[in-house]
């Protein structure tokens, strides 16, 4: 070979490059199908199945043809001599539009067995489905009534893929790989932006915040934050504002509902309160206090205050004059009541007299009580935190309505629990302090910032408004 490229690079000029075309054109002619496959594309037939033999070498194994999918008709529409190539593995999206989908809405009774009946799968199916590898398949074990499922068959009529909707970011797969199900879970990502929102009251505080775009659960989460300071069924008066900063969650651009109160202000009777969330979802004023309280101002979202703590009421029921220890909060029926507090279960059962009832022991000697409940949901001896569900509002017992009778005991003297001085919780921790103090400047900047832009907003449109009377 040595010799050959030595002998070539002697020749003439001209005489080489004679050679080096004629070896280009010799190359082209053995590399060039010996047939053209559009020629060929034109005996095509759609839905016939046609074998390929693949080269093979004088050293090689035996190959065998590999023989292509059948055209369906979906690829019907493929111009003439042109063959579309199976999709890769990376192709999987591709493959799943080619399937027959459906769709299957959960039904009241439901299960996964029921629904595959329905649809005409077998046991064996269901069974299979049921138990894909992964962990995610025993999402499947509880479907939820109005929800949909989304199910695939390949050309055979077998079940290759399925789709359940888990909420607005997370979706359970199931495909058939090989012989077998495959489950897994995917999340989408949730974008947060955060957005501001004012209200001023003029009847009610319920009424000012839904006028101001906040769904109920905001307006119940803005009570809960500043509940340990305002007594929101009367504390409120005309002209007392609010001001907000919230999250609002989209997922592939598409708006999906609020997420988290940032920042919070409310002002009652001229009195400023501000409240700000830390990483631990915990809320504090500006200086790192503790908005929570030991102890809830009401364990009940009541429509109002049937009777108030007395020294002396006219008992409606046993129509006599005693004195009433608690505050008796009027609410509907199966109103969910929560513990005021941390503590232990002392008591949980029913009497003629206080109906089913429930009392808590809490530390520092105080003890709170919870009567005439529709249902028990504690028992005795077991310990429960502030906020966790204890029973129902009901009218069992000396009950003339619907109510939760609420006791504040110290060191079994009954105080009025809407007037008793409650313990503040802990202050944020001494480690976090600094890193707290930056993020409070920063909501409260922006809740600033947010106002002032409102105002000038307000003083616009006033402006506005002034010249075209005067027009």
């Amino acid at each position: 070979m040595k010799n050959l490229t030595e002998i070539f690079l002697q020749l003439p000029k001209i005489h080489r490059i004679i050679i080096s075309a004629l070896l280009f054109i010799i190359v082209v002619i053995l590399l060039s199908p010996t047939q053209n496959i559009e020629e060929e594309g034109e005996n095509l037939t759609v839905g016939k199945r046609y074998q390929i033999a693949l080269p093979q070498s004088a050293d090689s194994k035996t190959i065998n043809p590999i023989e292509m999918p059948s055209l369906t008709s979906s690829q019907a529409s493929v111009p003439e001599g042109k063959v579309d190539i199976a999709p890769q593995s990376s192709d999987l999206p591709s493959i799943k539009q080619s399937y027959q989908w459906q769709t299957a809405k959960v039904k009241s009774g439901d299960s996964l067995a029921r629904i595959f009946k329905r649809l005409g799968y077998s046991a064996q199916t269901t069974y299979a489905v049921s138990t894909a590898k992964g962990e995610d398949s025993k999402l499947l074990k509880k479907l939820d009534v109005g929800e949909e499922l989304k199910i695939a068959n390949d050309d055979n009529g077998q079940l290759v893929a399925l789709e359940y909707p888990l909420s607005k970011t997370d979706t359970l797969f199931i495909d058939l790989v090989g012989d077998s199900y495959q489950s897994h879970k995917e999340s989408k990502q949730i974008e947060v932006r955060e957005t501001f929102s004012h209200g001023t009251i003029s009847s009610s505080f319920w009424n000012a915040g839904v006028k101001a775009g906040l769904t109920d659960a905001q307006v119940i989460n803005f009570a809960n934050i500043f509940g340990w300071d305002i007594d929101f069924a009367q504390d409120i008066r005309n002209d007392d504002s609010f001001h907000v900063i919230y999250e609002q969650q989209y997922v592939d651009g598409e708006y999906i509902g609020t997420g988290n109160i940032l920042a919070a202000e409310f002002v009652n009777q001229g009195e400023v309160f501000q409240a700000v969330r830390f990483t631990d979802g915990e809320y504090y004023t500006p200086d790192g206090k503790s908005m929570r309280k030991a102890f809830l101002r009401a364990p009940v979202n009541f429509k109002y205050i049937s009777s108030s703590f007395k020294r002396k009421r006219f008992h409606p029921v046993q129509k006599r004059w005693k004195a009433h220890r608690g505050v008796d909060y009027a609410a509907k029926t199966g109103t969910p009541v929560v513990a005021a507090g941390n503590g232990k279960v002392t008591h949980a059962t029913y009497n003629k007299y206080n109906g089913n009832y429930v009392f808590i022991q809490h530390g520092n000697g105080i003890v709170t009580k919870y009567l005439h409940f529709s249902k028990r949901a504690v028992k005795k001896g077991q310990r429960v935190k502030q906020g966790q569900v204890i029973g129902y509002v009901g009218a069992t017992g000396l009950a003339a309505g619907p109510h939760l009778h609420y006791e504040f005991l110290l060191n079994g003297v009954h105080r009025n629990p809407r007037t008793v001085k409650l313990p503040d919780a802990k202050p944020i921790a001494k480690k976090y302090k600094a890193e707290f103090t930056t993020l409070a400047r920063k909501r409260l900047l922006s809740l600033e910032g947010s106002k002032n832009a409102l105002i000038s907003m307000q003083e616009s449109s006033m402006k506005e408004a002034s010249s075209v009377l005067s027009d």
